[in-house]
């Protein structure tokens, strides 16, 4: 079945909405002949009158009033359908995050995001790897690797690495040189990468930084994540290398120390991403607002 075209009943449903012509012209931005050109195109291809005229003063007939209540439906669903995939879900705001910044960095602070915008309803996905940027997974994300093409990136910060310890181990070291006070203690590396599974490489890069070589005796611990290595230095098991941001939570410090050392740029930098469709959603839009706040230096 050959269906009508969808800009005709566009057309007739807002004349038919307005009661005018002339008003759904403007409403459509475009002449009011275009309407009526349009109007007559679903007619003829219906086979039907629509309206009953009596010169200038017109009404619906009988089949363009029961016409009108059927595709009224249907447009709005089209409406909505379109809308959801455009700007995403209305009744909430889907962010995607690591997990390692919404553990330490995010939710801590979103008691103050709910205090200012109460009327949004964010919800966090947590992944662990990089997220992959559509509508199944959110409808907006924090990535070091924003897409290309179709989204906005806006820049939030870039990574820089601290060593930090447990308050046991800063005892032991914090009168002594450093480094060298470090190689007494167990340095616990994340394997960002399956290439260097079996080598300290973040280790490697902090040492390099600083000027000096990893000694080859050091004991080194290998986690997966970040998370991990973080609680096991707040345990005092040894030294790790974590986002000065994700030290930044208050109950966060009272377990770790940073130690007075130079920091790693490890060249990662973090982005508020999201489909450049969506660049008017509201919501979206405080959201992105509150994120740069939250990332500005702090004096």
């Amino acid at each position: 079945m050959k269906l009508p075209p969808l800009r005709a009943v566009q057309c007739f449903e807002v004349v038919a909405r307005l009661h005018s012509f002339s008003k759904a012209a403007l409403e459509l931005n475009v002449t009011q002949s275009a309407v009526s050109h349009q109007v007559k195109i679903l007619e003829d291809h219906l086979g039907e009158n629509l309206f009953d005229r009596h010169g200038r003063a017109f009404s619906l007939s009988k089949v363009g009033a029961r016409y009108f209540d059927e595709i009224s439906c249907a447009l709005m669903g089209l409406s909505n359908a379109s809308a959801a995939i455009r700007y995403g879900k209305s009744d909430e705001l889907r962010l995607a995050l690591y997990s390692s910044l919404a553990m330490r960095w995010l939710i801590p602070r979103l008691e103050d995001f709910r205090e200012q915008y109460p009327e949004i309803n964010l919800t966090l996905n947590m992944v662990t790897d990089e997220p992959e940027c559509n509508d199944n997974v959110a409808d907006c994300f924090i990535t070091i690797h924003p897409p290309k093409h179709h989204f906005v990136s806006q820049f939030l910060y870039a990574e820089k690495l601290y060593p930090v310890c447990g308050p046991k181990i800063w005892q032991q070291i914090q009168d002594k040189p450093l480094p060298d006070a470090l190689w007494q203690h167990p340095l616990l590396s994340v394997q960002y990468n399956e290439t260097y599974k079996s080598e300290p490489k973040d280790w490697q890069q902090w040492c390099a930084r600083g000027g000096f070589n990893l000694p080859t005796e050091v004991k080194i611990c290998h986690f997966s994540h970040v998370l991990l290595a973080t609680e096991a230095a707040r345990y005092d098991l040894g030294i790790t290398l974590i986002d000065n941001y994700l030290m930044a939570e208050q109950a966060h410090q009272t377990n770790l120390v940073r130690i007075p050392m130079h920091a790693l740029i490890t060249g990662d930098k973090f982005y508020f991403v999201y489909k450049k469709t969506r660049h008017q959603h509201p919501d979206i839009v405080k959201l992105g607002n509150w994120l740069k706040l939250l990332c500005l230096p702090k004096d």
